[in-house]
């Protein structure tokens, strides 16, 4: 396993997250969150109480 990096910066409900792989953002706050990574894809998670959350991909990378 080799050394990654990420760093996050929070300004109110919109986060962008900065790694080895490029940037990516995300919208939304503890409940529902809606994300763009940094190879493309985007994703929507539902977190519930408990600890238990939900994730859906919602569009593939589109770098091939």
């Amino acid at each position: 396993m080799g050394w990654g990096y990420r760093k996050s910066m929070k300004f109110g409900p919109f986060r962008l997250n900065l790694s080895r792989s490029g940037v990516g953002h995300s919208v939304g706050g503890r409940g529902f969150r809606v994300t763009k990574t940094a190879d493309g894809r985007r994703t929507l998670t539902v977190n519930l109480p408990g600890g238990f959350h939900w994730r859906k991909t919602l569009s593939s990378s589109s770098k091939r």
